[in-house]
C-alpha cells in the first residue's frame, strides 16, 4: 500500500469519493434520522478536517484507509443502527446469538483504526519512538477516547431520554459500556501487532520526503 511514501493524492480523492457515496447512501432514509446524525457525527466532523489538512500534515496511505474503513463502518451503523445491522441480525438469528454483534465490531474499529493515527501522531511531534512506551502511551490514548465516547452517549441519553436507546446500543446488556472499553482495547493492541513495520516502513518514506 504504496509502502514507502506518503499517499498520493489521486488516493486520497478516491477514498473521499468512497465515503462521499456511502454517506449519501447511509443519510438516504435511515432507520432513525437522531440516531443517524449521532452515528455519522464523526465522519462529518473528521472528513472536512482531514480534507485541510492534506498539505499541512498529510497521513500516511495506511491511516487513510483505516480512516475511510472507520467511517464505513460508522456510516452502516449510522443506516441501520447497530443493534439491527441485517447481516448481523441474520448471523444472531442463524446461530441464536443473544445479540447484534455489529455494535461489537464498531467498538473494537473504534480502538483498532485510531491507534494507526495516534501512534503517527506521537511518532512524528513527540519525542517517542517504537517500542514499548508507544505501545502503551498508544493504547492508552484510544482507551482513553472509548471512555469519552461511552461519556457522551451517557450525557446524549441524558438530554434525550428514549430517543438516545438506538444509539446506545446495550440490548440489554448491563456491561455494555465494560465490553465496548474492552473491545476498543484489544482493538488498539491488535492493530499495532499486525501494522506496526508496514507503519514504520511508511513514516520512514515520508521522512526522506520532507
Amino acid at each position: 500500500m504504496f509502502s514507502g511514501q506518503i499517499a498520493p493524492s489521486y488516493y486520497r480523492y478516491a477514498l473521499i469519493f468512497l465515503v462521499l457515496v456511502i454517506l449519501a447512501w447511509s443519510g438516504w432514509h435511515p432507520k432513525d434520522q437522531f440516531t443517524w446524525f449521532l452515528e455519522v457525527a464523526p465522519v462529518l466532523i473528521g472528513l472536512p478536517l482531514l480534507i485541510l489538512t492534506f498539505r499541512s500534515f498529510s497521513l500516511t496511505s495506511l491511516a487513510y484507509a483505516l480512516l475511510a474503513l472507520h467511517a464505513v463502518v460508522l456510516m452502516v451503523g449510522g443506516h441501520y443502527t447497530y443493534a439491527e445491522m441485517p447481516l448481523f441480525s441474520w448471523l444472531r438469528d442463524t446461530f441464536e446469538l443473544a445479540r447484534n454483534h455489529y455494535d461489537r465490531v464498531g467498538h473494537v474499529a473504534q480502538g483498532f483504526i485510531p491507534a494507526i493515527v495516534v501512534r503517527e501522531i506521537l511518532l512524528r511531534r513527540s519525542p517517542l519512538q517504537p517500542g514499548k512506551w508507544l505501545f502503551f502511551m498508544v493504547s492508552s490514548v484510544c482507551l482513553a477516547i472509548s471512555a469519552c465516547y461511552e461519556f457522551l452517549e451517557w450525557w446524549v441519553a441524558l438530554a434525550s431520554g428514549d430517543e438516545a436507546v438506538a444509539f446506545l446500543a446495550t440490548q440489554g446488556d448491563v456491561w455494555d459500556t465494560q465490553w465496548d472499553m474492552f473491545l476498543a482495547l484489544c482493538g488498539a493492541i491488535v492493530s499495532q501487532l499486525m501494522f506496526a513495520h508496514m507503519h514504520d516502513r511508511q513514516l520512514a518514506g515520508l521522512e526522506q520526503k520532507c
